[in-house]
């Protein structure tokens, strides 16, 4: 993962910078762009140093809460940074959407705000009371002081660069910008659309609208340079640019798209810590996980309506920023990942699998089950327990719920060897004539627990006149729905990574309107998990008609038993290969 850490304070003699400066629009029609999605109570510090007097320095905006730029084009996420990063800047980089990687690079390097030649950008200049503008491409005249770099070796001279980059392909933008150092500053460029991009020097300073040729790093074909008269410079080279003290405790995320290159630009003009996220979730990998639980920012930025409001970034980073990692790697259990499970209770044979053996032998039988899995996917496999923790029994009991509940003290030793060598638990609960929420209370003290997640078995769910083996038992989906809340909500009170609910079904009556499950809480990863037993015929049948009855329902799961499969169990080839769609947790019984 790319991280670009902070650049330390420092001036750099420069040559004027062309103004146009961008003003926050959301698209291309000049719409201004939307406030920031802002939410937190974090906040985030810039520390006062003595500067060049002399030298024209930005000031930096106080980030105190976590922000989303959230328009999801160049020209509105570019607005919103600028905002967000700079409250002033006396000089600007103004450059056209064409020459995003030149301007931001040059920015980067200058610790001053790229704006966009657009029709808020007389508005932009002025909130942030720009006197001089560096432009880069074919602008219109911004009303302030421009500096126009006849080429790209100027323009490189002027940001204090030895010579341009290499051209950079679409989407390597972010990557290229990630790359820069204060110690060798670049000038970067987009690298032509076409095998023979047409030719087009920079403005001389004798230039005239009707000869002159285009201004810096233009490459418009010259058809469409005759919109735009060249400006004519007013300034030969920049004044002194001191770079305004880095932002501490802020990270800024990007999903590495080329349309953020203006708004990551700006974002390392800042100084603050920028780092590549893809998918917008910052839960996802190891290499952020770990990146943000050293970095542990007190504000977060992101670059893109991938990240999802500033809310849901808040408390994703803050789960992030533990740096607790989930068996596997990374803080979501699915997708990316094949869980291999042992079934059954601890020191009860009869109940499957995992009651077999003693605790380091179950940890080892379940580790080997999965290493037969390795070759036969791309995904991480995980090795992982099912536990049944609320055992149906035939009797009512004290409590009358026809359950056995299994003590936290019995649980927790097998539960803590698992942890420590890499695997996954689920909390299985039967409740009989009580309901699922009641009983997972019971075990919060577990399911704060990284690497534990939890099951509902609807067939062992009686209604209040039922029998366990007289009747099958059933679940109404608000039932579930109240349980899939209050686990999402644990999480997320807890920072905890990503917890997997499964819901086992035997028949279509098991979970009803099954299409209603909430999916919506990206706290939890639902995943379906099909029981069905006996010949491997009918299996597959039950298989097609449980998955077309929920097609919603992303994540999947498949239960392979030794005694009552015939003619057996599948292999771990076979369940890899003949069951479609490929299972994302497979269980043994």
């Amino acid at each position: 993962m790319s991280v670009r850490p902070p650049w330390n304070h420092g001036i750099r003699p420069i040559a004027i910078l062309a103004a146009t400066a961008l003003a926050l629009t959301a698209c291309s029609s000049g719409d201004p762009s939307p406030e920031p999605d802002r939410t937190s109570s974090a906040t985030s510090t810039v520390t006062d140093e003595k500067v060049d007097k002399d030298a024209h320095t930005a000031t930096l905006a106080a980030l105190t809460e976590t922000v989303v730029l959230a328009g999801d084009s160049p020209a509105a996420l570019a607005g919103q940074a600028a905002q967000t990063f700079f409250d002033s800047a006396p000089v600007v980089v103004v450059v056209t959407e064409a020459e995003a990687l030149r301007g931001a690079s040059a920015a980067a390097t200058l610790g001053i705000p790229v704006v966009l030649d657009d029709d808020q950008l007389a508005g932009e200049l002025e909130r942030l009371g720009s006197e001089v503008a560096l432009a880069i491409g074919l602008i219109n005249d911004p009303g302030i002081d421009v500096v126009v770099p006849r080429d790209d070796e100027e323009l490189a001279q002027m940001i204090g660069a030895d010579a341009a980059g290499s051209p950079v392909a679409d989407d390597g933008y972010i990557s290229a910008l990630l790359g820069l150092t204060p110690d060798s500053p670049q000038l970067l460029a987009a690298a032509p659309a076409s095998p023979e991009p047409v030719e087009t020097p920079m403005a001389p300073e004798s230039a005239t609208p009707e000869e002159g040729p285009a201004p810096a790093g233009s490459s418009a074909p010259a058809e469409t340079q005759t919109a735009l008269e060249p400006l004519e410079p007013d300034r030969d080279e920049l004044p002194k640019i001191s770079r305004p003290e880095s932002l501490s405790g802020v990270t800024v995320m990007t999903t590495g798209a080329d349309r953020d290159a203006i708004a990551v630009g700006t974002a390392l003009a800042s100084g603050a810590q920028v780092m590549l996220v893809a998918g917008g979730d910052p839960r996802a990998s190891s290499e952020s996980v770990k990146a943000l639980g050293e970095a542990k920012p007190e504000v977060a930025v992101g670059v893109g309506p991938e990240f999802g409001d500033a809310e849901t970034l808040t408390w994703r980073l803050a789960s992030a920023a533990t740096g607790t990692e989930l068996p596997g790697g990374g803080q979501l259990v699915l997708p990316g990942k094949t869980y291999v499970a042992l079934y059954g209770t601890p020191g009860a044979p009869v109940l499957g699998v995992l009651g077999e053996q003693e605790g380091e032998a179950t940890i080892q039988r379940a580790a080997g089950l999965a290493k037969e899995y390795e070759p036969l996917t791309a995904n991480i496999v995980v090795p992982a327990l099912e536990i049944i923790t609320t055992v149906a029994a035939a009797q009512a009991g004290s409590d009358g719920d026809y359950s056995n509940e299994i003590a936290i003290e019995t649980l927790r030793p097998l539960i803590d060897l698992a942890a420590e060598n890499g695997q996954y638990v689920v909390l299985d609960l039967q409740p009989g004539r009580t309901d699922f929420l009641t009983q997972a209370k019971l075990y919060e003290e577990l399911l704060k627990l990284p690497h534990v997640g939890l099951a509902l078995d609807p067939e062992w769910r009686l209604l209040p006149d039922q029998v366990h083996l007289r009747q099958i038992g059933h679940v109404e989906v608000a039932e579930v729905n109240s349980v899939i809340s209050w686990l999402a909500d644990l999480t997320r009170a807890n920072s905890l990574p990503q917890k997997v609910p499964v819901l086992h079904q035997f028949q279509l009556q098991s979970l009803r309107d099954v299409g209603d499950v909430d999916q919506t809480r990206s706290e939890i990863a639902v995943l379906i998990h099909v029981d069905g037993l006996g010949a491997q015929p009918a299996k597959q049948d039950k298989w097609r008609t449980l998955l077309n009855n929920a097609s919603s329902i992303e994540h999947w799961g498949w239960k392979n038993f030794y005694d009552v499969d015939i003619p057996g169990p599948l292999s771990p080839t076979d369940t890899m290969t003949k069951v479609d769609p490929v299972p994302d947790f497979v269980s043994y019984q």
